[in-house]
């Protein structure tokens, strides 16, 4: 399977497909593609695997596309400004991503949901908790909010970060929550109680612009209404 990435902020990818192959989306996530490709919508393995997604952040339900015919082409389309990143799987290489995270991926893709191991921590940690896991043979593609900036991450490197700047990462990187520090600090710091933490060896993708952020931002702006 060929493909391109187009555009910045707002870039597509177009996925040029063969007779029989097969292209994988959550719901909304097409733009365009030509007249000769199939589409199909079930919930990718049963009820259960439906129920998984929804809890990492995508929908119920995916939408299958296959070509009928060769040199067919489709295109998929983020719904917030920022970059998409790409990842070959294959040799046992799994990702970890953010929630809602999934543009699109081959059908020989498999999509997960990867918990955090302390989950007291992560019910009180946001954004950490749940995240999505990709694993298999192929090609799958992210949605980041923002712009990407990259870390290769040595063995027992740490960063520390706020969890929904997390974009993606390697298995091999761990993945935790800390409590910040001081009453001040928790009371006027601005960053809430917990903040995120990453342990090489491995690298990591940090977004710079959550959608969070800005949908908080755009709130914070808005007077109260006047009854």
């Amino acid at each position: 399977m060929k493909y391109e990435i187009k555009g910045t902020p707002f870039p597509v990818v177009t996925c040029y497909l063969e007779r029989g192959e097969t292209m994988v989306t959550e719901r909304g996530g097409m733009s365009w593609m030509t007249d000769k490709m199939k589409m199909e919508t079930n919930t990718g393995g049963g009820i259960k695997k439906g129920l998984s997604r929804m809890l990492s952040g995508d929908s119920f339900f995916l939408n299958y596309y296959t070509a009928e015919s060769d040199d067919q082409f489709i295109t998929f389309g983020p719904s917030f400004p920022g970059r998409i990143l790409d990842f070959k799987l294959e040799n046992g290489k799994t990702i970890i991503a953010q929630k809602g995270a999934l543009l699109a991926m081959e059908k020989s893709v498999e999509m997960g949901i990867h918990f955090k191991k302390k989950i007291g921590a992560g019910f009180f940690g946001g954004e950490g908790f749940i995240l999505q896991k990709f694993s298999g043979d192929g090609h799958v593609f992210l949605e980041i909010d923002g712009e990407v900036v990259e870390y290769d991450l040595k063995a027992g490197e740490r960063l520390v970060i706020d969890q929904g700047h997390l974009a993606a990462m390697e298995d091999t990187v761990s993945f935790d929550i800390t409590t910040v520090k001081g009453a001040k600090n928790i009371l006027f710091g601005g960053e809430g109680l917990f903040l995120g933490t990453l342990t090489g060896p491995g690298k990591v993708w940090i977004q710079t612009m959550p959608m969070s952020n800005l949908v908080n931002l755009v709130l914070s702006r808005i007077p109260p209404s006047r009854n």
